[in-house]
């Protein structure tokens, strides 16, 4: 569990996270074991097509609170914020922000870190994020 498969960008707890395209809501989950997610949300959004998903992993519990698979979000639209130590899985509050491209039949939760002996795998499946959200 040495490769990181997401973007983890820092903030203070309640900072709003927004949707970067539009989306349906695939399906969300409190991910609750020590150094786990925490709230998850996970959106699906078509490209052409085909399909793809974005992950949101540590949230605040509040962000899950209503939230049906299918619900549509615009791009830009607020999503949920981020959750505190307490209820995130442990960690400083950030977000866990990660692409997919095949969720393998998997529901509320995704690796998000992976072995070294495994990158090739797993970066394949997972694509680097920074470019979606205009980052170099």
């Amino acid at each position: 569990r040495t490769v990181h498969l997401g973007l983890d960008i820092f903030a203070p707890h309640g900072t709003d996270v927004f949707a970067p395209l539009a989306s349906r809501v695939h399906s969300s989950r409190i991910n609750d074991n020590p150094g786990d997610y925490g709230p998850t949300i996970i959106l699906e959004h078509q490209a052409g097509a085909g399909k793809f998903y974005t992950l949101y992993g540590h949230l605040s519990r509040d962000s899950l609170k209503g939230l049906k698979p299918g619900a549509a979000y615009m791009a830009g639209e607020r999503i949920g914020s981020l959750g505190t130590r307490n209820e995130n899985g442990g960690w400083p509050p950030h977000l866990h922000f990660q692409i997919i491209l095949d969720l393998n039949g998997m529901s509320g939760d995704y690796p998000g870190v992976c072995k070294r002996s495994e990158q090739a795998h797993w970066l394949s499946i997972c694509p680097d994020p920074r470019p979606l959200l205009g980052l170099t």
